[in-house]
């Protein structure tokens, strides 16, 4: 069988072309192989950042003492505790901002930032935070800042949660009837 360089050159265009649609494949492949690492590699990065807040919240019993009776009425600390509630309040919130535009980005699984955002709506739920929210030096993210300002129009905390997690922290069971 006698090939003339016409066949040859056809042959050789079709070889070529299929290595550059197995290429694009493969290529295609990696992105989304990298895509995924990305996506796990900051959601760990974010839990790490919430856990070594709560880390030191329950850690320190000085922080904790900031954080909870500042959450409820800022006006019991001094103004140096209200710097350092501040601070932490920040942290808490450059988390919380930072998987909101993961959420955003498609980054971060969808019932984890459903988590997150109770969380979120659960802290603003104390007349403290939203004090310090109003009244914070510098701006987040317009999204973020759009997202909370969205979370304070709604109900932030389901009343009956708010009692049983009240009785727990008094030292009740959540689930006996009140006194």
């Amino acid at each position: 069988m006698a090939w003339d360089l016409d066949t040859l050159a056809k042959l050789g265009e079709f070889v070529g072309g299929s290595f550059v649609v197995v290429t694009l494949i493969y290529l295609a492949y990696q992105v989304r192989q990298n895509t995924q690492s990305l996506r796990s590699e900051n959601y760990a990065r974010v839990l790490e950042r919430m856990s070594t807040l709560q880390s030191r919240l329950a850690a320190d019993p000085d922080v904790n003492r900031v954080i909870a009776v500042g959450a409820d009425d800022p006006a019991k600390l001094s103004p140096s505790d209200r710097m350092r509630l501040g601070w932490a309040l920040y942290e808490l919130f450059g988390a919380a901002e930072f998987m909101h535009h993961m959420n955003r980005n498609r980054a971060l699984p969808a019932e984890v930032w459903e988590r997150w955002d109770a969380s979120l709506a659960w802290w603003l739920s104390h007349v403290g935070i939203r004090r310090w929210w109003e009244a914070k030096p510098a701006p987040m993210s317009t999204s973020f800042e759009a997202h909370v300002e969205d979370v304070l129009a709604r109900p932030l905390i389901d009343p009956g949660r708010e009692r049983k997690w009240r009785r727990f922290v008094a030292g009740e069971s959540p689930n006996d009837p009140a006194p």
